[in-house]
């Protein structure tokens, strides 16, 4: 499951630096026609595309990842740069069913718990719970 992004970060970078560079070209006009306060709201405009496109890219790669192999259960979060790994059992782990506006879930055992679903649809959580539930036993 993963985040529904646009654009991917390399596509992100050559965007930002087409838009730099017309940025700093229409600048610089305005430079050489002797209006140099465009130069400082050149500095502001960029300064918040670049954090708002930092950001982006800080979660554009986010993901959730379950993966069952016999009586295994794993799963995998990447979330802002930071991966979470987390292994369940099959036969003991408990699966909580969303409340009506949510868009997650729980996987529980012995006091672990995962939050999955942040990423999908509300259809698609219940065929997802369905699926991984004829697994569990």
């Amino acid at each position: 499951m993963r985040r529904n992004c646009a654009l991917t970060p390399s596509q992100l970078l050559k965007f930002y630096l087409a838009l730099v560079c017309l940025s700093v070209t229409v600048a610089t006009g305005f430079l050489f026609a002797g209006v140099k306060i465009i130069l400082i709201f050149t500095a502001i405009e960029l300064t918040a595309v670049t954090i708002g496109f930092l950001v982006y890219c800080r979660h554009a790669l986010d993901f959730e990842e379950i993966e069952i192999s016999g009586t295994r259960l794993v799963v995998r979060k990447f979330i802002a740069y930071k991966e979470t790994v987390v292994e369940f059992n099959t036969r003991w782990v408990r699966l909580s069913q969303p409340h009506e506006h949510e868009k997650i879930f729980f996987i529980t055992q012995n006091g672990q718990c995962v939050e999955i679903g942040q990423f999908l649809r509300r259809e698609q959580l219940k065929s997802l719970i369905a699926e991984i539930g004829s697994y569990l036993g």
